[in-house]
């Protein structure tokens, strides 16, 4: 994610691109310019550009890069005058650094289109779903169960539950809408409920590198969105803890049942007897895998066959591109639902007289009122395609003078 620069840093900068002549660059029309600022940055900047600039107005928003000492640095400003090789404009509020792309953006090209269609098969469900969601294949749990026996696979659960727990319940929210403390938090979050011990508090950490676990920071925000007071929450969170306490429960867990970013229900096991060792990371690891092969089962066993979407090719719109990954727009609906975060999507990039196919898996997404944005990095573009793309894109070879100036940090 690129990082805005702070003020004392960014007034080094702009002075120092002046002082220094630094050439700072821009792309427009597959064409390469090098502006340097010909007065010191004030209120505005005063660039001369390398030569004159086709079709650039007043008002219209540039984007800028240049390198300092190997890190690459991006800004945006809007132009107040243009005239031949002299642009003014205000200085920006922001610089960015450590940007999350590695060659520089070409915005609106009207010449490019780019078709997507899904890996793999996508659904519209109506479970609650989650912004983000852990990807990643099921591996050794696969060996030792039919995923076709989905009866198979619950009682072989369950003896494993008896080895550790002192019982077990499982709910799919398609009859049973979240209703308790732990359904909701679970639907809202997709993490999994984790009290070792009802005479401690919740996890003050995640271990997990793609956190999955309900620390108290994020039952704390929970508990805020519900309507408790800030001033209350330490005693709402002691309370939930100590009415376990209360009604038997030594060790809990709710582990989520999820169906790509679907919450489609949850593995509840607890410990209510001496005996016992109270539950660890290594059991709810274990309860996290039954519950994705569960997932898996139930979908190969046709349960989620009537919300399927149909996997044809949709178009998006281009807002910008560079040689190593796209930012496209798709209008509000069911498929751009389902364009999350970690999403891999197989494309077709039409150019003037070549397609280039690939993948691309989507890193960021945001939106305004009418459409859904969404940044996706290139993944196995074939090197002859990419320098194609980057030939096409920028106007000239590629060589690796260019690479290490436009190169940003990912």
């Amino acid at each position: 994610m690129a990082t805005p620069i702070k003020r004392i840093e960014k007034d080094f900068l702009l002075k120092t691109l002046y002082d220094e002549q630094i050439p700072v660059m821009y792309i427009a029309g597959r064409t390469e310019y090098i502006f340097r600022l010909i007065q010191p940055v004030k209120s505005d900047m005063t660039f001369k550009s390398d030569r004159p600039i086709a079709g650039l107005k007043p008002r219209n928003k540039i984007d800028l890069m240049f390198d300092y000492k190997s890190q690459v640095i991006i800004f945006t400003i809007e132009v107040s005058s243009v005239k031949d090789d002299i642009v003014t404009a205000l200085t920006p509020e922001y610089l960015f650094k450590n940007l999350d792309r590695s060659y520089s953006r070409v915005s609106n090209p009207e010449d490019l289109k780019v078709q997507f269609t899904f890996q793999g098969d996508r659904y519209s469900l109506h479970y609650p779903k989650v912004q983000e969601y852990e990807t990643g294949k099921i591996g050794e749990w696969m060996n030792d169960v039919d995923p076709k026996n989905l009866q198979g696979l619950i009682d072989q659960m369950a003896s494993w539950i008896r080895g550790c727990a002192s019982g077990y319940k499982m709910v799919i929210f398609k009859e049973v809408k979240p209703a308790t403390t732990e359904e909701r938090i679970l639907a809202e979050t997709g993490k999994s409920l984790y009290l070792p011990s009802t005479l401690a508090n919740f996890p003050q950490s995640d271990p997990y590198p793609k956190k999955r676990l309900i620390t108290e920071e994020i039952f704390r925000r929970y508990l805020e969105t519900t309507g408790v007071d800030p001033l209350y929450l330490d005693s709402a969170v002691s309370r939930f803890v100590k009415q376990k306490f209360d009604a038997g429960f030594f060790s809990d867990a709710w582990i989520p049942v999820l169906f790509q970013e679907y919450v489609i229900g949850y593995i509840h096991v607890w410990i209510n007897q001496e005996g016992k060792l109270p539950f660890d990371y290594n059991m709810v690891e274990t309860m996290y895998q039954f519950a994705k092969v569960l997932a898996y089962s139930l979908k190969i066993n046709g349960y989620f066959n009537s919300g399927r979407i149909k996997n044809e090719p949709f178009e998006g719109k281009i807002v910008d591109i560079s040689a190593s990954g796209l930012l496209f727009a798709y209008p509000h609906s069911g498929l751009s639902s389902a364009l999350l975060p970690d999403s891999e999507l197989a494309f077709r990039l039409i150019v003037p007289r070549r397609s280039i196919r690939a993948t691309a898996k989507i890193v960021r997404r945001y939106k305004d009122n009418a459409m859904g944005y969404f940044g996706c990095r290139f993944l196995d573009m074939a090197p002859e395609d990419m320098r194609f793309l980057f030939e096409y894109l920028y106007g000239k070879p590629f060589t690796d003078t260019d690479a290490s100036f436009i190169a940003g940090q990912v």
